[in-house]
């Protein structure tokens, strides 16, 4: 099962979207947790630390991707989660070792070859083109790839939630 948790900042989307990778069938054990925030100072490195150890009481094995996701190797099959796409696409518009302008290529490559290594994926990503503010050339491309990523893998997962408010809404599929 194929599941993009969509919603703004602090909505939820990353506690519902944990909780329902730890529902997901026994079978699909071990759990892989994706991470993506590049850590740029001492404040960062806390924080992913932080978040690594509440992973792992909930049996996360943590595996930190900033780009290349297609160069990524799953140790075995199992269930995935990847946080966060709004993340990924950042890294690999502006970082160095990012895909540049070829960002969205890159990322469509890598979800493609993330899909085929885990039984069920849950992706987690940002709502774009929500509040209608102008913006630089430079934020307009990055919200155009995240927009384009996020509509392309809607498009092909069976379930996309969205989270208002810490509400769940099925936008497809069936919530859990």
């Amino acid at each position: 099962m194929r599941t993009i948790v969509l919603g703004g900042a602090a909505c939820g989307k990353s506690e519902y979207a944990e909780a329902l990778a730890v529902t997901l069938p026994i079978l699909s054990v071990p759990r892989f947790y994706i991470a993506t925030m590049m850590p740029f100072d001492q404040e960062d490195i806390l924080r992913i630390e932080k978040h690594r150890a509440m992973r792992a009481e909930k049996g996360f094995r943590t595996l930190e991707r900033y780009t290349n996701l297609a160069g990524l190797v799953l140790p075995e099959r199992g269930t995935v989660l990847l946080e966060c796409l709004g993340n990924l696409t950042a890294n690999e518009l502006f970082s160095e070792s990012g895909a540049g302008a070829d960002a969205y290529g890159a990322i469509m490559l890598g979800m493609e070859k993330l899909e085929a290594q885990c039984d069920n994926l849950v992706v987690v990503s940002n709502d774009v083109f929500s509040d209608g503010n102008s913006y630089s050339e430079e934020t307009l491309g990055y919200i155009e790839t995240l927009a384009d990523v996020n509509c392309a893998l809607a498009q092909r997962y069976e379930r996309v939630v969205e989270l208002v408010c810490g509400i769940p809404l099925a936008v497809k599929g069936v919530r859990i």
